[in-house]
């Protein structure tokens, strides 16, 4: 990794909530912490390159087994698939807990059946102590709901299936 590369990581634990980032190459170690809710800084933890002792190569004995025929499982996959396609999936715009309701005690913003227009709130993700409501940026109708209330969910992961027509 290079120091542009470190600087990145840096700035996204920063700006999504992360907590700690570990990443373990050849030839060097790198911790990235968030900080607590309890502190305002954010400690970052570099740890310098080691020494690497390099061993003999290991001989493989056995190759790996390769089928060209498609299990049951990758069958019903490509069949759901082909039907979700014809949707538009809303995706997270950041790392974060998922909140489907405005509280505790509140009923969703949305469920399945339920129509949008642009513009409506979706949902809640929390990320560093900040709720923030997801828009619809299209109309039309909720079809699915892909995350559980109160689950994290990563970067660009699917939240919902609208039906636009």
């Amino acid at each position: 990794m290079n120091l542009e590369e470190i600087k990145d990581l840096i700035r996204l634990v920063s700006k999504t909530g992360i907590r700690k980032v570990d990443i373990e190459r050849e030839g060097f170690k790198i911790t990235i912490s968030g900080g607590s809710s309890h502190s305002t800084e954010q400690p970052i933890y570099v740890q310098a390159p080691q020494q690497m002792v390099q061993s003999a190569p290991i001989a493989v004995t056995s190759a790996p087994v390769v089928s060209n025929t498609p299990s049951p499982a990758s069958n019903s996959e490509n069949t759901a698939s082909a039907d979700d396609s014809k949707y538009i999936t809303i995706k997270s715009p950041m790392i974060g807990t998922f909140y489907r309701t405005p509280g505790p005690d509140k009923d969703p913003f949305v469920n399945v059946g339920s129509t949008i227009q642009k513009g409506d709130k979706l949902c809640i993700i929390e990320a560093m102590k900040t709720f923030n409501e997801i828009e619809a940026e299209v109309s039309g109708k909720i079809v699915k709901v892909l995350v559980d209330n109160s689950s994290p969910v990563d970067y660009d992961q699917p939240l919902f299936l609208v039906d636009p027509s």
